[in-house]
């Protein structure tokens, strides 16, 4: 199985969001339909970088390590 790690840009709001998953087509969708909690109040969202990693723990390392750098750097950031 594999899981993607992916950012997400909300032009209207200039703000980011990083997460994972398995499926990002279907995971875009659910933060553009209003499905996800934090980022439906910043649709539309687009995908701007997404890479694949073969196990579920080095997806969620690198996740962890994006949103650490990015909270050190930008302020519109979730």
């Amino acid at each position: 199985m594999k899981y993607y790690v992916y950012i997400l840009y909300a032009e209207a709001h200039d703000k980011y969001y990083i997460g994972q998953t398995q499926d990002v087509a279907a995971r875009l969708k659910r933060h553009n339909d209003g499905i996800e909690i934090y980022s439906k109040k910043f649709a539309p969202w687009i995908l701007i970088w997404c890479t694949e990693k073969s196990t579920r723990s080095e997806s969620v390392i690198l996740e962890s390590k994006l949103k650490k750098s990015f909270k050190r750097k930008n302020s519109s950031f979730h």
